[in-house]
């Protein structure tokens, strides 16, 4: 089979080559890859992991099922799925306490073992779960990383019906996901973003960077944001952390901007705010995401075929990226 593989750090040194198909043993099954969705995990894994042995990446993927190995009930040859893309150990404390997430001796696939860059892959039977019949494999392929980290960090904030809550980034990966959750879950949704579009996936109102701590005070009628989402990191978190109201939860989950932030102290205790960092989400979560997945949508800026995954790389750090970037097998 085919796959991309990556011999060290760089995109210059990530390479199309001819490897050996995988074979399936008991409790996996063979998935045959039909789409890949790029997202920041993809960059550092291509620049700033480092590359020990030769690896294949594409940490969030959906395909068909292509072989059941033995032990195997739930699936059967030709399902679609999408798949959990973390493994996970079953035994540790985390895992038995539902957060497979936070596994002791968990990693995230293409960066601890290969990921969906090719063909096919071998998995666990229990990391690939059955899509709705509605949902193509363009947004089962957008549902492991970028709904997942949304669904589990509005959990985590514990979002209530006509609360208020603001996205920052709402045009990015995770953004129109944490839109569409936030209303799902009947908050009043404001979303900080340059792009319009992003009231066609759940905002209430759009509103731009420089004047977003007016435009939230007068939205909100002086409440201020009952919840923030803040995926981008350094360069906005201290407007996230203005924005919140008395009691206010503001949830992390990116580091692209860089990953150093001032707290005040004196609003954390005085407005009573609380800082919670979300990473993935659990089995038990993700098999909510994929449920719920024939209700949500995703945008794409641009398709690129499986030959195509360099010049797809190089789009993902584009300053005119305005939607998703999809590679088709």
């Amino acid at each position: 089979m085919k796959a991309w593989i990556l011999s060290k750090n760089g995109i210059d040194n990530l390479n199309l080559k001819e490897v050996e198909k995988p074979q399936v043993k008991a409790g996996q099954v063979l998935v045959k890859v039909k789409a890949v969705g790029l997202n920041p995990v993809d960059s550092m894994v291509i620049d700033l992991i480092p590359v020990n042995s030769e690896k294949i990446p594409g940490a969030e993927f959906a395909g068909e099922i292509e072989e059941v190995g033995e032990g195997v009930k739930e699936l059967k040859k030709g399902d679609r799925v999408s798949i959990y893309n973390r493994y996970f150990d079953s035994t540790c404390s985390y895992c038995k306490s539902g957060n497979e997430m936070l596994c002791d001796n968990g990693y995230i696939f293409s960066i601890g073992s290969n990921g969906g860059l090719a063909e096919y892959i071998v998995i666990d039977g229990r990391n690939a779960f059955k899509l709705p019949d509605s949902v193509n494999f363009e947004l089962a392929a957008s549902l492991p990383v970028a709904a997942l980290t949304s669904y589990n960090a509005l959990e985590r904030a514990k979002v209530q019906k006509n609360e208020f809550v603001v996205v920052i980034g709402a045009s990015g990966n995770t953004g129109v996901f944490a839109l569409q959750f936030a209303k799902m879950l009947g908050a009043k949704t404001i979303a900080i973003s340059s792009k319009n579009w992003v009231k066609d996936f759940g905002a209430d109102y759009v509103i731009g960077y420089e004047n977003a701590l007016e435009e939230v005070r007068k939205i909100t009628n002086s409440h201020m944001a009952d919840v923030v989402i803040e995926s981008i990191g350094e360069k906005f978190w201290d407007l996230g952390y203005s924005l919140l109201g008395k009691n206010g939860r503001m949830v992390a989950f990116g580091t692209e901007t860089g990953s150093n932030a001032k707290i005040d102290i004196s609003q954390l205790y005085s407005k009573q705010l609380s800082i919670l960092g979300s990473t993935s989400g659990s089995v038990k979560q993700f098999s909510e995401v994929v449920n719920k997945s024939k209700d949500l949508k995703i945008k794409t800026w641009k398709k690129f075929n499986f030959q195509e995954t360099k010049e797809a790389f190089k789009e993902n750090s584009s300053k005119e990226k305005d939607g998703r970037i999809i590679i088709e097998l």
